[in-house]
């Protein structure tokens, strides 16, 4: 539970027929698309169809929201009370649990249904509200403005570090551990929002970044005039600004899921027990590499995908959405299982029950195979429309699908990459 992941090693499915069926599922969605669609559909922030009036009054109301940032603080107290005051060990303690189940994986359901949850649920957003309001009003200098070139490179850093604390740590799942690593993140976090503003927090904390990219692909959403509306999710995905970061942040979603993959099998833990380095940094090593692995592909698909139909304003940043489907099909197939059996395992821990046995899986093996191939394939398809709809919108029709092949080939690479990890 440590590791943050339970593994599967038994999938009884072929992989001749998953690979089979993956490359079929892409490629006849490539080419029906590049067919039958031919000019651009989503519309960004601006689609959706209004909620009612009532709804929205009482979504929008500062009862609501107050009530979502108190319980959010009053979660944050109840695990550093745990971690303070509970014992030594994940079986009896539901701190770990909340860290690196709830929160970690409990915030992408959170953000596919109801939106940016994260940005009510904040504690640090909250507690610095606070304090700010116990000091007198000052204004913010000019100078301390948040300079808009970092865009979301903290949170990319921020994600690395708490992937770092799960996957490469000596100990993860430790009191001391967690308490120092807590202690850093909120000393940094409450440092840079006192000297950038409240504004800082959507940039640069790293789990505010993470809910609010899923919450791209929420049918739950707001319109550019700030209506509550009900949308179709590629329009959000659409609406994914082009912010400096936003590929980093994706490539440490992408890069350190596959390393938790890979890091659980027999040949990467022979590999790691007999390195002369050790385990911690060959861990950190393979994380990285992993990252960087992910990063590097997609920049190449970028700088070809530039050669084959020309310039583009923002070569890096103008497909980076479509990568985010495809690491919500990763996150979904991976942490499937893990979510549903030690969710419920650590709220039975926090009510007060000592070892607490984990849970049945919630699929035989069969039906866990199955979906965790689906969720991976279908990522890959949804990642295939919004770059095929972006293209057509970028690039003349002439150059609209030859400009996907690049793409259509990363999407290739990122699957037999998906789908090795899972049948291995």
């Amino acid at each position: 539970m440590a590791h943050g992941i339970g593994s599967q090693h038994d999938l009884p499915i072929s992989p001749f027929y998953a690979f089979a069926g993956a490359f079929a599922a892409l490629f006849v969605s490539f080419l029906a698309l590049g067919l039958l669609w031919s000019t651009s559909r989503f519309r960004g922030d601006r689609s959706g169809r209004p909620l009612p009036t009532a709804v929205q009054r009482v979504a929008d109301a500062p009862t609501t929201r107050t009530a979502l940032r108190v319980l959010g603080l009053a979660a944050a107290l109840f695990v550093l009370s745990h971690l303070l005051f509970g014992p030594d060990d994940p079986a009896r303690n539901p701190a770990p649990g909340a860290v690196y189940v709830l929160l970690w994986v409990g915030l992408v359901p959170a953000s596919l249904l109801l939106g940016p949850a994260w940005r009510l649920l904040n504690p640090l957003r909250t507690l610095h509200r606070l304090l700010h309001r116990l000091r007198p009003a000052r204004p913010v200098p000019p100078v301390h403005l948040l300079p808009s070139r970092l865009g979301l490179w903290p949170a990319a850093i921020g994600l690395f570090g708490f992937t770092w604390l799960e996957l490469v740590s000596p100990d993860p799942a430790s009191r001391t551990t967690l308490l120092i690593a807590l202690a850093v993140y909120a000393t940094v976090q409450l440092g840079l929002a006192a000297r950038f503003g409240e504004s800082w927090f959507a940039e640069g904390d790293p789990f505010e970044a993470y809910s609010t990219l899923l919450a791209r692909f929420s049918p739950l959403g707001r319109r550019n005039d700030g209506r509550l509306v009900l949308r179709n999710p590629f329009h959000g995905l659409d609406a994914t600004p082009e912010r400096p970061g936003l590929v980093a942040t994706v490539c440490v979603l992408l890069g350190s899921t596959a390393y938790d993959g890979f890091s659980d099998s027999p040949s990467w833990i022979n590999t790691i027990q007999t390195s002369p380095l050790g385990r911690t940094p060959a861990a950190a090593l393979g994380l990285l590499g992993s990252i960087t692995l992910v990063a590097a592909l997609y920049c190449l698909c970028a700088a070809a995908t530039r050669l084959v139909s020309g310039p583009l304003p923002s070569p890096l940043t103008a497909f980076a959405h479509s990568l985010l489907p495809i690491a919500l099909g990763y996150l979904t197939a991976h942490y499937f299982s893990l979510f549903v059996t030690e969710s419920s395992r650590t709220v039975i821990i926090a009510g007060g029950a000592d070892h607490v046995p984990a849970p049945a899986p919630p699929l035989d093996p069969g039906g866990l195979a199955a979906l965790q191939v689906v969720a991976v394939v279908t990522g890959h398809v949804l990642g295939v429309v919004s770059a095929h709809d972006r293209s057509v919108r970028l690039f003349p029709p002439a150059r609209a699908v030859a400009g996907q092949l690049p793409l259509l080939t990363l999407m290739i690479t990122y699957t037999i990459g998906g789908l090795s990890l899972l049948l291995n």
